[in-house]
């Protein structure tokens, strides 16, 4: 996927798509690490900090404008519109290691029906954390959009894989930094329970609320070992399990008020 031009090799078959909205904090470094990418596409909806000024900046950049339809749609919108059948997604708050920078260069364009996963390494308040689910943190997130493409849900979306599709792994990381303090997680819990009850239709209740966080918390803090990470292990799992919880009681409330 790759050639030698300039003394880099360019990575000419794949876009990179970016979801943003006021993703000034990490964003160029974010592209810094990109821009081997002959194009990295930015799906913008409605930044009003430094983000658009500072994408601007970078020559493989293109920004396109659009409202907020959910994550998923917004994905298959910033897929349609990239120049490339191969598309890499990246968070605005993610930076590619050049390790993993060498195994998408040494791809064959020709495999359509691969979808290639990595690594994650999340950090919080910039510090890596290695419990809870966050490392290793596997995410798929390269594949051809003529043969794979992201689910349509609201939050939580994935890529929807066909009977054909092989999936392989690649070596290298993604350095994720996605919270900077405990209002940062709650912000995201806010947004993204909102975004499950407003997408979701099935049955629930605060009984099913209290017991599905109670387990989120034990999986989290025992089973994945966040006793292990100190305060940070402990801060997340709560937070996770406020999510689970919310995101119950916001759906029962939700269909309570259309029982009447």
């Amino acid at each position: 996927m790759g050639i030698w031009q300039r003394g880099i090799t360019v990575v000419e078959a794949v876009s990179v798509t970016i979801l943003t909205k006021n993703s000034e904090k990490y964003l160029a470094e974010c592209l810094d690490a990109l821009q081997a990418f002959d194009e990295v596409l930015i799906l913008d909806n409605g930044s009003e900090d430094a983000t658009l000024s500072i994408a601007g900046r970078y020559r493989n950049v293109t920004i396109v404008e659009h409202p907020f339809i959910g994550f998923g749609p917004m994905k298959n919108l910033a897929a349609q519109r990239a120049r490339n059948d191969w598309i890499f997604s990246v968070d605005s708050d993610e930076i590619v290691t050049p390790q993993l920078l060498d195994s998408i260069r040494s791809l064959d364009p020709n495999a359509r029906n691969r979808v290639y996963s990595m690594n994650r390494l999340n950090h919080y308040r910039g510090k890596p954390v290695r419990c809870c689910g966050w490392y290793p943190d596997e995410v798929a997130r390269l594949y051809n959009r003529t043969h794979t493409r992201f689910s349509d849900a609201m939050v939580h979306e994935s890529l929807v894989m066909e009977p054909d599709t092989r999936k392989e792994h690649l070596e290298g990381l993604i350095f994720h930094y996605p919270f900077d303090s405990a209002a940062a997680l709650i912000e995201k819990m806010q947004r993204y329970s909102t975004l499950y009850a407003r997408e979701h239709k099935s049955a629930s209740s605060p009984a099913k609320a209290f017991w599905r966080a109670s387990f989120s918390f034990l999986k989290n803090y025992l089973f994945r070992r966040g006793f292990l990470c100190g305060y940070e292990g402990l801060l997340i799992s709560v937070s996770n399990a406020n999510g689970v919880f919310y995101k119950y009681i916001k759906l029962y409330e939700k269909e309570s008020e259309k029982r009447g």
